[in-house]
């Protein structure tokens, strides 16, 4: 009776480490193509079905939307101009971090959107934005634009009574919306983050991330 044919152990061994070797070098190839996943200072909502529409009106009366800012990195941010504290606060860490960014600095523009259309006129608006650089974007719309678009960003507004009869604070969602240079929203910066964690994101963004 023949005997069955049977590689010589060491040829067996051979062709399995071979066959392995193969296996590791395609896994390997796979994992070398996908870029390390970035760990974003602020919260990721990369993929978010609001925060989609934005379009107002600037300073200088001209019409604006989301696309406008195209190839850069678009730091969106809903407050009003007597904001004593948030507001101030946030536009001059969205300063500080451009100029930590350097020359990229140019590829990030601050978006101050007020909800404050009432008090918030177009000039006092592109006075206000002017304190924080002269290519800040400050945008206004009717109370009920406002409500709108407050309600696709999800952000929340509500008049304070003051201490004076027809005087009054604002609350407002102190959270800033980072867009990419696709136009995709895809960071929420917590406030009080701090212009270091902002140039941290802004610099990934820029890169592709």
């Amino acid at each position: 009776m023949p005997r069955p044919f049977r590689l010589p152990v060491s040829r067996r061994a051979g062709l399995h480490a071979a066959a392995a070797l193969a296996l590791a070098a395609a896994l390997g190839g796979v994992g070398c193509s996908r870029p390390e996943p970035v760990a974003f200072k602020g919260i990721d909502i990369t993929g978010a079905t609001y925060a989609q529409t934005l379009n107002l009106t600037d300073a200088s009366g001209q019409p604006r939307t989301l696309a406008d800012f195209k190839g850069k990195v678009a730091v969106v941010f809903f407050g009003y101009t007597q904001c004593p504290d948030v507001c101030p606060t946030t536009l001059a860490e969205v300063a500080a971090a451009k100029q930590m960014l350097g020359a990229e600095g140019s590829k990030l523009v601050g978006v101050f959107v007020t909800v404050d259309p009432e008090r918030d006129t177009p000039e006092v608006l592109k006075a206000y934005v002017a304190n924080f650089g002269s290519d800040f974007v400050a945008l206004r719309g009717s109370l009920d634009e406002t409500k709108a678009i407050a309600r696709d960003f999800k952000v929340f507004y509500a008049k304070v009574p003051g201490q004076t009869e027809g005087s009054y604070t604002i609350d407002h969602t102190a959270n800033a919306f980072v867009f990419d240079p696709q136009g995709r929203v895809r960071l929420v910066e917590r406030y009080g983050s701090g212009p270091e964690a902002l140039a941290h994101d802004v610099k990934a963004l820029l890169g592709g991330a």
